[in-house]
């Protein structure tokens, strides 16, 4: 594979950290540019972000010395890469435009943000589960008028913990009705205890617009190429409901599920163990050897124990058993900044890349 050239654009805030971090020592990618509004702009990527670094490891030598570009100015960051992770802090109509001028300006798009993941033509990928979604990205250059230029994006953060769990299951069983709980951590609203002290000890029943998104975004990635946009799948039907917890990082779901075809214990173990996806098939850098794991322990897994397995890119399932009003109940758990935003992206690009879609 050869190296591509990358920018983060949002680079200052803390999936964008998250971004810089994952690009130290990546096979495929080197970390070329890095953007961000105009008040970081001409400052060492050092002094722009001070002592807001908000990752547990150091900050990635080759990134100290970058100088910050304005994201608002495209052309001149286009101009310097090959495509770039998108991890703005904007209000969604600003996203989409700045997305769309990256786009316009042959500059492929890997977003991290939610505001085109119900963009028709835009596909929102989890390489695992829907890796042929990327067939839809010659009719969104189409319409964008672009040779090379395009957006994709992953989605929700919290998806990344059930949907995988669930996606197994579907063909052979047929998943009619799912209810989750999702308890979701605190770097998930890019804080630390340190800049959100009223977290600690403490869990706040609301994250806006989360519970829509864990509602419908599934129903994209389950959903089909239709000419020229994505058609979201009719079922299951979902319901959810999203709480912040005092964890730093990890996001937690305690999911309920019915089937067309009730499988047995057994059977659903094993099409958790057997499971995989383009993104292994394909052997790319920051996949999983094994994409879902199950723990037969009854205290596992645990956000503390278990977020950071297979660095942070697989998913943990525990404590499934039969009930009452659904025909099974279990919890699942992913890392919410790896797996579930700029890891996950990363993986996405790999995907974009290996499928000759950056070149």
């Amino acid at each position: 594979m050869k190296e591509f050239k990358v920018g983060v654009v949002g680079a200052t805030g803390m999936v964008g950290q998250r971004f810089v971090s994952l690009m130290e020592n990546h096979p495929w990618f080197k970390l070329t540019v890095v953007a961000a509004s105009p008040r970081s702009a001409g400052k060492t990527y050092e002094d722009a972000v001070g002592s807001r670094w908000a990752m547990s490891t150091p900050m990635p030598q080759q990134a100290k010395n970058l100088i910050v570009m304005d994201a608002a100015k495209v052309e001149e960051v286009a101009a310097l890469v090959d495509f770039i992770f998108c991890a703005v802090d904007m209000k969604k109509d600003e996203i989409k435009a700045l997305e769309e001028a990256y786009a316009k300006a042959e500059c492929p798009v890997v977003s991290n943000n939610s505001a085109n993941r119900f963009t028709e033509d835009v596909p929102m990928i989890v390489p695992e589960i829907n890796d042929t979604h990327t067939d839809i990205i010659p009719a969104q250059r189409k319409r964008l008028g672009t040779k090379r230029g395009f957006i994709a994006v992953k989605s929700n953060c919290s998806l990344q913990s059930y949907v995988p769990a669930l996606h197994p299951l579907m063909a052979d069983y047929g998943v009619n009705k799912c209810l989750v709980c999702t308890y979701q951590a605190i770097s998930g609203a890019g804080k630390t205890f340190e800049t959100w002290p009223e977290m600690v000890d403490n869990c706040i029943p609301y994250i806006g617009g989360e519970e829509e998104k864990s509602e419908k975004e599934p129903l994209k990635l389950w959903g089909k190429i239709e000419g020229d946009k994505i058609v979201p799948a009719k079922a299951p039907a979902f319901t959810a409901q999203c709480l912040r917890v005092a964890c730093s990082d990890g996001h937690m779901a305690a999911v309920f599920v019915s089937f067309d075809k009730k499988p047995t214990i057994e059977e659903i173990k094993e099409k958790w163990a057997n499971f995989s996806g383009a993104a292994q098939a394909l052997n790319l850098p920051s996949a999983p050897k094994q994409f879902l794991h199950y723990f037969e322990e009854d205290n596992r897994p645990q956000t503390k124990l278990d977020r950071n397995l297979e660095n942070g890119m697989a998913v943990s399932i525990g404590r499934l058993r039969e009930d009452t009003q659904y025909d099974y109940k279990f919890v699942c758990l992913s890392h919410n900044t790896l797996r579930g935003a700029a890891g996950g992206a990363v993986l996405l690009a790999e995907l974009l890349a290996a499928k000759g879609y950056l070149d």
